[in-house]
């Protein structure tokens, strides 16, 4: 009977304690964080809480931290920037900006703050204002355009009829991390997690270690789905901790002309379409929103290609690319774009593998980094799955290229450049070795991850740079 009755007592605890998490969350989500603060400190007071509802109520306390790191901009802060364009601009005039959500900002407390990169990101998001910033700065063409625009026709050029891997190049990549001086106490162990390319076949290979400045290091295996190289150091008073590595592989171009007669039926029983056309919560759901944006976009149409298409050319059409916060501190990534109209490459990337999803075409991450001559960054993209053709990369933030040359201006949907280097084939999976404490980047993985024994070390802590040598052709 005690053994009963205490089973029922934990019971009714973890009842209560969800639903404290999902007020707690709530409180979050509109930005009444002492409330939510508060909460937490109480449930983690409780001797009877489990190790895993104590991570969630941590986690909550550091997303909320997260958020204010990324919303720090206040009034005076956009009016400042936004009077370069419009110089007789109010706080009122703000106002409608806020309301068609082309200024991102967040009330926390009472109080309103604006995201760090809303002042830009409203030149970009808002058609009005991008036309007003032209008249005062000219017409500026974005370089890496300028670049894919003559490079896409040059390598589309080299291949033959036969091929679908092409024009390869060999890479060097040089990475460091450097963890602040003193983020840690003296004599600490700080674990480290660097990106490493991933073997994928023809479309990247040869991933070769030149250098790494640690002599005890592990390489993930293959079936994780972020490549990394772990190696540790030990803080030393003063002084920043630097991890750094140079590694070489080959990076192909690829290209799959998609043409709606090459569709054919899907094997809808195989567990790989049923998986890769199911909901994935919290960031791929097919809410209402995306059921009824479906109908708009494509209708009754059956064709996947057409499907695909239609889909790839309105994310193109009508979501810009954004600034964006911290992906960790966004509840649904898919519906986020969706609700606010504007993204970046891993948010637009996300709501095409949704909608894809939701049209029957199996869709998937795959992301790493972008190491275009003068355009090094972190980059995410994804692949869909057509029948007799087989997996292919849809890089749907960089989107339509400008050409008559319909291979050219649909080359990345069905195509890749060989400077895409890929690192991850899925989001939201585990680190090796594993991680203790959750990541700064809880979806994705390009710029690393780093902690010690008194917790994770978030971005402000420390700081990352990309160099590249372009080696061979082959």
């Amino acid at each position: 009977m005690k053994t009963i009755l205490t089973f029922l007592l934990l019971s009714n605890f973890i009842i209560a304690s969800n639903v404290d998490l999902n007020e707690i969350k709530n409180f979050v989500k509109n930005g009444e964080f002492t409330k939510a603060a508060k909460l937490v400190d109480e449930l983690m007071t409780n001797e009877n809480i489990s190790v895993e509802d104590c991570l969630e109520l941590s986690f909550q306390k550091e997303k909320m931290d997260r958020i204010r790191k990324d919303f720090s901009k206040t009034e005076t802060d956009i009016l400042n920037y936004v009077k370069k364009y419009y110089p007789n601009i109010t706080s009122n005039d703000l106002k409608k900006w806020e309301n068609d959500g082309s200024l991102e900002f967040k009330v926390i407390d009472g109080n309103k703050f604006y995201f760090n990169r809303a002042a830009s990101n409203l030149f970009r998001i808002n058609k009005e204002a991008k036309l007003q910033k032209e008249k005062i700065d000219g017409i500026i063409k974005d370089n890496l355009d300028e670049f894919l625009e003559s490079y896409i026709p040059e390598i589309l050029s080299k291949k033959d009829a036969n091929s679908t891997f092409f024009a390869k190049k060999r890479i060097r990549l040089n990475y460091e991390l450097i963890v602040n001086a003193d983020a840690v106490p003296e004599g600490e162990v700080i674990r480290c997690w660097l990106p490493f390319p991933r073997e994928k076949g023809e479309r990247q290979s040869d991933a070769n270690l030149g250098s790494i400045n640690n002599e005890n290091y592990v390489v993930s295996p293959d079936e994780y789905a972020h490549k990394t190289i772990y190696s540790e150091q030990t803080a030393i008073k003063g002084k920043p901790t630097e991890f750094k590595l140079s590694v070489e592989f080959t990076g192909a171009n690829e290209f799959h002309k998609l043409t709606p007669d090459l569709a054919t039926e899907y094997k809808t029983d195989s567990d790989d379409y049923k998986k890769y056309t199911s909901e994935r919560l919290p960031h791929i759901q097919f809410t209402e929103r995306v059921k009824m944006l479906s109908q708009k976009i494509v209708g009754d149409e059956t064709n996947p290609i057409v499907k695909a298409k239609k889909i790839f050319k309105w994310i193109n059409d009508n979501i810009p690319w954004a600034g964006a916060r911290e992906y960790s501190t966004i509840d649904n990534i898919s519906d986020y774009c969706l609700a606010t109209g504007h993204g970046d490459c891993g948010i637009k990337s996300l709501t095409f593998i949704t909608l894809a999803r939701y049209n029957g075409i199996p869709a998937k991450w795959e992301s790493g980094l972008m190491l275009h001559p003068d355009n090094l960054n972190l980059h995410d993209w994804a692949e869909a799955y057509f029948e007799g053709i087989g997996w292919v990369p849809v890089d749907q933030s960089f989107g339509l290229t400008n050409s008559e040359d319909e291979n050219v201006h649909w080359f990345f949907l069905g195509g890749n450049d060989s400077y895409h280097m890929i690192i991850n084939n899925d989001f939201e999976q585990p680190l090796y070795p594993a991680k203790t404490f959750p990541r700064s980047e809880t979806v994705d993985f390009q710029r690393g991850e780093v902690e010690w024994n008194g917790g994770n070390l978030y971005f402000d802590k420390w700081d990352y740079f990309i160099d590249v040598e372009y080696l061979d052709n082959l």
